[in-house]
């Protein structure tokens, strides 16, 4: 067992404390106070010894998750050569390559930002695109949560479940999944507009979905854009139930909401991203990846 103090990001704390528990480590909190004009203050209650792990998840608002992580890394160098970063979900990892002309790759700058900051090793959990990883110039391990939410499926009385990619790009997400739960997949064909953001679904009726339990499976809602057009397609092939299961559960203003009108009975997302739907812990795999 690597002998570890585990600091608790603000944004993920008690994730940070699981992960502690299972690496029998020392765990120290973070004292946030945030000034009037937005500005982050951090103090480490505790001062750290041997190898540190930081645990602080990149959500919204991601720029102040950003830089209160930096931070963090930063005054973990001071006491230790050995920082390795836990980022259970890597915000900008959408904006890993350039679509339209103009734009900037953000995921670029963040990736030199880590390593400026003293990070030895980058841990990730199922990181929206793979190519976002190839801009680290540091060790980088991306840790996938399929299975940990497929088991939780397992335990569920479902009737004659098919798990559904909203779109092509998951399918292979979908694969894994049905392969632990052992039933069928499919993908379905989305359209989403570069410039709007208006997503649309392209497949025809699909034969063999009514009357079956759906599980709805893709690696992060933000907006539930995706997720709603799927559950309603599906519903309009007379499906069963439909549950939406993911890694990262952001939710963005009315997407919970939006979720449950179109048909969806249940969002079941893991703990790297705090909230009521996640309820599937990933602390074990973290822990498991480290050692």
């Amino acid at each position: 067992m690597i002998d570890f103090t585990v600091i608790g990001g603000p944004s993920s704390e008690q994730l940070a404390k699981k992960i502690a528990f299972k690496l029998k480590s020392k765990f120290i909190g973070c004292e946030l106070r945030v000034f009037p004009d937005g500005e982050s203050k951090i103090t480490l209650k505790g001062k750290p010894s041997g190898k540190i792990l930081v645990v602080q998840s990149i959500y919204p608002p991601v720029d102040s998750n950003l830089l209160r992580c930096l931070a963090i890394t930063s005054q973990a160098r001071v006491f230790s050569s050995q920082v390795y970063v836990v980022i259970p979900y890597m915000g900008y990892a959408r904006q890993d390559r350039q679509f339209l002309p103009g734009e900037i790759t953000t995921m670029e700058l963040v990736a030199k930002m880590f390593k400026a900051a003293g990070a030895t090793k980058i841990i990730v959990v199922d990181i929206h695109s793979m190519i976002a990883l190839e801009h680290f110039h540091i060790p980088v391990k991306n840790i996938s949560a399929v299975e940990e939410l497929a088991r939780h499926f397992k335990k569920m009385s479902l009737n004659f479940p098919l798990v559904v990619s909203p779109d092509k790009g998951g399918v292979e997400r979908a694969r894994n999944f049905a392969e632990f739960l052992g039933v069928d997949y499919i993908a379905l064909e989305k359209h989403r507009d570069r410039k709007t953001g208006n997503v649309a679904i392209k497949s025809k009726g699909l034969e063999g979905v009514r009357g079956r339990d759906i599980i709805l499976v893709d690696d992060m809602i933000s907006t539930g854009g995706s997720i709603v057009k799927a559950a309603e397609f599906l519903k309009k092939q007379k499906s069963g139930k439909v549950y939406a299961c993911c890694t990262h559960s952001l939710l963005i203003g009315d997407a919970e909401k939006n979720i449950i009108r179109a048909g969806v009975t249940k969002i079941i997302s893991a703990n790297t991203i705090p909230g009521k739907t996640s309820i599937v812990d990933v602390s074990p795999l973290i822990a498991k990846a480290i050692t």
